[in-house]
């Protein structure tokens, strides 16, 4: 829902959260593997439990950015519907 007081060079942070997130999942990939190689199940398993909230959060964020711009009404529009004059 518009408020009216939105920047007008308001931009998406759907391309800051992917990229975060593929940093994020090669360093859970690589501290899983890592972790696999010195016998740390425990935290083996906490990185790939990460590495799997990642991967989630970065497939949810590519199907965001591939639906594309929505509409966002015009500073012509409202931002919400006028109040009735009601008598008293």
């Amino acid at each position: 829902m518009r408020t009216g007081s939105e920047p007008t060079t308001a931009r998406s942070p759907l391309r800051a959260r992917f990229w975060l997130s593929l940093w994020g999942m090669v360093w859970a990939i690589f501290g899983t593997v890592v972790f696999v190689l010195v016998d740390r199940p425990g935290w083996a398993a906490a990185c790939a439990v990460l590495w799997l909230v990642i991967t989630v959060d970065f497939t949810l964020v590519v199907r965001h950015m591939r639906q594309g711009p929505h509409y966002q009404p015009g500073p012509d529009v409202p931002p919400y519907p006028p109040p009735e004059n009601r008598r008293r």
